[in-house]
């Protein structure tokens, strides 16, 4: 959907993690580009700012495109914004494009409206839902097997304790069925020793987990890396920014296997002869934020960037197998 508005001065922006690397990365930007996470349009703003010709912003939230009403009509046409997720871009797009940012994890606009129920830290509805529909974190809490709840946890939340939490949630359920986000967090708190001074809350790679579970985060990442690469001309730029091990895990071995010509096998990526590149990698390790950055947004710590650039060798698929994916994912399970 286009949105065209009357002109007005940009109200102030939210600046992205790694913004300023990132478009020193992708420098000259031109042509069209594909904000495939639009959030709370940073990243979109930027790249039009510095010389994009059009910005096409994907979201699968329509909340932020109500929340950005009052900035986007300045930008006219070269900002066009659509309802969707990014494994669809591709699509969206409707023809090839010059670049391709994708922004992962929840944004901090989600984490801050308690009704959503993303956050541990605000009572809320035991939701989750970055596109508003489909089951809840509430559906799989309280339905889901304890196997498959302590595998969630354990894969998608790297949680030790996993097969404890997950057993005293079935315990807790059994009594009365989970609805707040403060439930939830109560629950696994107990399981946990108390946090040390500096430590993250007891229930944060719990929830993260359960985030990840209830909108297939990972199979949307690697349909979304998929997507890009039939979408970018040869030349195009890719632009990845993750914000844990796991996303960023799935990403490099995404982008070094499409950049091999085959060999150097390893036991996740076997030898392959005769591969084409299809991207070349740009640089060849990931960014991570500075010293300045880190000062003005402590949130960026964890932050990697990846940069790729797309080659004129035909787009194809990947075996999901050699991506180091999380076992559920490999299942098919919790989609």
């Amino acid at each position: 959907m286009m949105i065209a508005r009357e002109a007005a001065p940009p109200a102030p922006a939210h600046i992205p993690v790694l913004l300023r690397p990132l478009l020193a990365a992708v420098a000259p930007v031109s042509g069209v580009w594909v904000d495939g996470t639009f959030g709370a349009g940073g990243y979109a703003r930027g790249l039009l700012e510095a010389g994009a010709d059009k910005v096409i912003g994907i979201d699968r939230d329509p909340m932020v495109f109500d929340m950005a009403e009052s900035w986007t009509g300045a930008y006219g046409d070269r900002l066009e914004l659509a309802l969707g997720t990014f494994s669809e871009l591709d699509e969206i797009a409707g023809a090839p494009v010059d670049g391709v940012v994708l922004d992962l994890g929840v944004s901090s606009m989600q984490l801050d409206q308690p009704e959503r129920g993303f956050s541990f830290l605000r009572d809320g509805p035991l939701d989750m839902r970055m596109s508003q529909s489909g089951p809840t974190a509430a559906d799989l809490v309280n339905s889901a097997s304890e196997e498959d709840l302590a595998d969630i946890l354990y894969h998608y939340g790297e949680e030790r304790q996993a097969r404890r939490i997950a057993r005293a949630i079935v315990r807790a359920r059994a009594e009365a069925p989970f609805e707040t986000t403060g439930q939830l967090a109560a629950v696994i708190e107990r399981q946990l020793p108390r946090p040390k001074p500096g430590q993250s809350h007891p229930a944060t790679r719990s929830f993260q987990a359960i985030r990840i579970a209830v909108n297939d985060e990972f199979g949307q990442l690697v349909a979304g890396l998929e997507a890009a690469e039939r979408a970018l001309k040869p030349g195009g730029r890719l632009a990845v920014v993750t914000f844990h091990s796991l996303e960023d895990r799935v990403v490099k071995r995404y982008l070094q296997l499409a950049a091999s010509a085959g060999g150097g096998g390893s036991r996740h990526a076997p030898e392959r002869a005769g591969e084409t590149p299809r991207f070349r990698l740009t640089p060849k390790k990931a960014i991570g934020p500075d010293e300045a950055e880190l000062a003005q947004n402590p949130r960026a710590r964890s932050a990697r960037l990846r940069v790729a650039t797309r080659t004129e060798a035909p787009a194809q698929a990947i075996e999901r197998a050699r991506l180091g994916l999380p076992a559920p994912v490999l299942r098919g399970e919790m989609r």
